[in-house]
């Protein structure tokens, strides 16, 4: 799942630089399509993965927020 996980995740990041990149209308609606229907499949993966303990995300604490705020903060 995890692989099949990855590869979707690429072919969503192609499909959205295939949409801002398109020269017509025809072929930016083509890679829009495919963009929508490949997160729609990426987010039953991941939705599938987190249900069977195969994909744990952790909770970021308040003090890493404001560090990467701080950071970010200080470049704008």
């Amino acid at each position: 799942m995890e692989n099949l996980l990855l590869v979707t995740k690429n072919a969503c990041d192609l499909y959205l630089h295939g949409t801002i990149e398109s020269p017509t209308p025809g072929v930016h609606r083509a890679f829009s399509d495919a963009l929508t229907s490949a997160l729609t499949m990426q987010d039953g993966i991941y939705k599938q993965m987190t249900a069977h303990g195969w994909y744990q995300t952790e909770q970021a604490t308040q003090q890493e927020l404001n560090k990467v705020r701080s950071k970010y903060a200080a470049q704008a």
